[in-house]
């Protein structure tokens, strides 16, 4: 009898797992306003991000996208909706946007729409 192929470990850099949420629908963070990561997450100078500023809103969610180990910080800073919204435009390593697809098929089919209309 096979056995199944074990499931695929991405990585947001060596030795650090992608941790993805179960859902988009979970991920209730602000939409507005000011945000100011936590140092773990964040270690630069400048840690709040002005969320109407859509350079300031993709790189928090990079960071956070890439810095979270635990689904908490995921749900406190992510909005799901925002999330597919601006996930084509993010700047991510493979494996984070690779886990990431894997597990959301919206965020998969926002990447393929912007692949499209660039052609």
């Amino acid at each position: 009898m096979p056995t199944a192929a074990p499931a695929a470990v991405h990585l947001s850099r060596p030795h650090r797992p992608v941790l993805v949420a179960g859902t988009l629908g979970e991920l209730r963070g602000p939409t507005v306003g000011l945000v100011e990561l936590p140092l773990r997450l964040w270690w630069g100078p400048q840690r709040a991000f002005d969320l109407a500023e859509p350079t300031m809103l993709a790189w928090m969610y990079e960071n956070v996208l890439r810095e979270a180990i635990r689904v908490e910080e995921l749900r406190a800073y992510l909005h799901g909706p925002t999330l597919v919204r601006v996930w084509p435009d993010l700047n991510l390593p493979r494996g984070v946007r690779a886990a990431w697809e894997a597990r959301h098929v919206h965020l998969r089919h926002a990447a393929a729409r912007l692949i499209t209309a660039t052609r």
